[in-house]
Parts: C-alpha cells; structure tokens; sequence
C-alpha cells in the first residue's frame, strides 16, 4: 500500500508531527532500529518529512493490505540525567498511546495480530527522552508525560524534562519475513506548550501522535480532512 510507505517516509511518534527540519545536526540514535551501521544506510528525508529515512529498493507496498502495530518503546536518552522509570507507569503510558493508535486506526486500516503475505509489521519507539532526577519527596504518581511534551518541566521536586528534540524512529519489515522495507528517523520541537500534571493531558497528547499518523495515510490516499492542530 503506497499510503503506508508515504506514512513511514514523512513521519517521524512520536512521529513527521510538525517536524522543524531546520533543527541542527541529525538526530540522535537509540539503536532501536539496529547497529550503526543500520543508521548509515539513512537518507536526509523530503522538505516537510521525516529527517532521515531509508526504502528498500524496488519495494512494491502495493502487496501489504493489513498492519501489524508493535507496542510502543521508549527510550531514555544516555545524558538524561534519571534513568529510573516506575514499570506500572512506563506500562500505563505504552498502553494508552496503543489505545490511541488503534482507536486512530479504526474503521480506516486494518490491524491484525498475525503474520501473513499481504501483512507488514510496524514497530515505533520514541526516544531521546530526557528525566531530571526527582526529590525526596517527589510524588511518584505523577504521569511523566514530558516524554511527549518535550517542554514541559516539573520543577523542583524532578520529574520528566524534554530537550526540545524529542525523537521517534520507526522501522517496517515483512511480517513473514522480517525483512526491513522503510525506516525513518525524525526529531520535532514540542508541538505542545503548556504545562500539563494529570493523566488526562498525557492522553491528548498521545491522540494527537496517532491521529496525525492516520491523516498522513488519509493525505496519501488522497481522502481530505481537518488537520490535526
């Protein structure tokens, strides 16, 4: 399906979202994707896409009908300053932003949960996610949803602070196979400026992510609608 591979050629997670392509240097690489050698083979995107991207030669989407959407990842970045992360809210979080990409989804593309022929596998990860290391007397319920909202700080007492180039990188492979087709690496300045400290918020934010991958395959498809602000 064309649609697919224009998706995976101008996104970028969390991902092509209002990308700021005058952003200097290449984003950085969590090794999500593969070894160094995996992100040499990377090509400067299309003005308004992804900043980095790779197709197979020759590929013909056209024979991939159906998705299979791995679980989200995230990735801390190396210079984030904590790296613990509480595993039922890293849960709680990869969960609603699957929510979201299915409910996304819905009644537009097909998502299965089997290998098959005309089935191709995405696997997406946001990264370069930076934490300041909490107080003793942080709250630790609080959702991080900086990982999302690159500028959003928590002040004092920790919590989850962007650098302003949150990153995502995302991968498409044969389902039977596991042969790569399309990779992109993207980095974006938050598209998000206000502070946000409930669970709520973080959900908005996750369904804006999964909306704007959906209007990308509707503009591929030629099917016009609002854009995502």
């Amino acid at each position: 399906m064309k649609a697919l591979a224009k998706l995976l050629l101008v996104i970028g997670i969390s991902f092509v979202f209002t990308v700021s392509v005058a952003l200097a240097g290449d984003p950085p690489f969590s090794g999500f994707l593969g070894s160094p050698d995996v992100y040499k083979q990377l090509k400067p995107g299309p003005e308004g896409g992804a900043k980095l991207r790779w197709v197979k030669d020759g590929l013909d989407l056209g024979k991939y009908n159906r998705f299979m959407v791995d679980s989200v990842i995230f990735y801390l970045a190396d210079e984030s300053e904590y790296k613990g992360i509480d595993p039922q809210v890293l849960k709680d979080l990869a969960d609603n932003f699957n929510k979201e990409l299915v409910a996304a989804f819905k009644d537009k593309y097909t998502i299965v949960a089997d290998p098959g022929p005309d089935v191709a596998r995405i696997k997406i990860a946001i990264t370069n996610i930076k934490r300041s290391k909490p107080g003793v007397s942080a709250v630790t319920s609080i959702i991080p949803v900086g990982i999302v909202i690159s500028t959003v700080k928590r002040g004092a007492t920790g919590g989850w602070a962007g650098s302003g180039e949150t990153c995502a990188e995302l991968i498409m492979v044969d389902s039977e196979t596991n042969e790569p087709l399309v990779m992109a690496v993207d980095q974006q300045q938050a598209a998000f400026a206000s502070r946000f400290s409930n669970y709520g918020s973080a959900e908005d934010a996750f369904k804006f992510w999964s909306e704007r991958i959906v209007k990308v395959l509707d503009d591929a498809k030629g099917i016009k609608m609002e854009p995502v602000k």
